[in-house]
């Protein structure tokens, strides 16, 4: 019997360099998987990133671990994946990244992964490559980057924003591995607070950064803060070290229906650039 080649198979490390061109093509939708390819992951987490790949070299991509990010799918790789990943439902957390591909996959996902507890559509994609202050918004200078001893002050803001987001907590009892996630990003100096006697009352961080962008994640000023004309200066504080000490071009992605927060962001410059959608499972 003849078998069939698939054009679907699990990237290398020899693949690096075409993979991070791939994403290169739009820097601003695909920094999250240039960032796992950056950070090495086709060493460290092996065969969590796909290609397709129709003999002429690598079309499209598909990164698939706690969470399936498509990158560059056109019909004919969103129907080569989602036959790879058709089984792969208890494994994924959510599907995000372009609209168009996103729901391309959940479409055809969709009748044997079951239902989703959300689609978040559409989501804005934003964009600047100026500071802030340029549109006239200076940055608050008790913005700072949090300091490695500040861990456990960080994560009640990250666990609170989290929650408010998707609808539940980030753990269930011990807080050990969401607390690694949280040193992480601030070991990399990807975390930025302001702390008003020991208590972290506004958290940013930047959870992605390739192919010369990085998008910010995970905003949260407390409730108690809000409304006060805070919200634009404190971003601009983020932006602004942003752009001056990580990447030329700072995204982000934010729902729609977060109006506040989309008037704050055109408020620093941040363009929409494209749309997102999020599927939570």
């Amino acid at each position: 019997m003849l078998r069939t080649q698939t054009p679907v198979r699990a990237l290398t490390a020899a693949d690096r360099d075409e993979a991070l061109a791939l994403c290169a093509r739009n820097p601003t939708a695909n920094v999250f998987v240039a960032a796992r390819i950056e950070e090495g992951a086709l060493l460290s987490m092996p065969g969590a990133l796909l290609g397709f790949d129709t003999g002429s070299g690598l079309r499209a991509l598909a990164w698939a671990s706690a969470n399936l990010v498509p990158v560059e799918c056109d019909d004919e790789a969103l129907d080569a994946f989602a036959y790879r990943l058709r089984r792969w439902r208890r494994q994924c957390a959510s599907i995000f990244g372009p609209s168009h591909q996103v729901l391309g996959l959940w479409e055809r996902l969709g009748p044997s992964w079951g239902r989703p507890r959300a689609i978040r559509h559409p989501q804005p994609l934003m964009s600047t490559t100026v500071r802030p202050h340029h549109w006239g918004v200076e940055p608050d200078l008790r913005v700072r980057l949090a300091r490695a001893d500040e861990v456990d002050d960080v994560l009640p803001a990250a666990a609170a924003m989290f929650t408010d987001e998707i609808g539940y907590p980030p753990y269930v009892g011990s807080t050990a591995s969401y607390r690694q996630v949280i040193a992480g990003l601030i070991r990399t100096g990807h975390t930025y607070i302001w702390s008003d006697r020991g208590r972290v009352v506004f958290k940013a961080d930047i959870g992605s950064v390739g192919v010369g962008a990085a998008q910010v994640q995970g905003v949260w000023l407390a409730p108690a803060l809000r409304g006060q004309g805070l919200a634009e200066p404190l971003m601009a504080a983020v932006t602004d070290q942003v752009l001056t000490r990580i990447a030329p071009e700072a995204s982000l992605y934010v729902n729609d229906f977060n109006v506040p927060a989309r008037a704050t962001y055109r408020a620093l410059g941040y363009a929409e650039v494209g749309t997102f959608s999020t599927v939570l499972l």
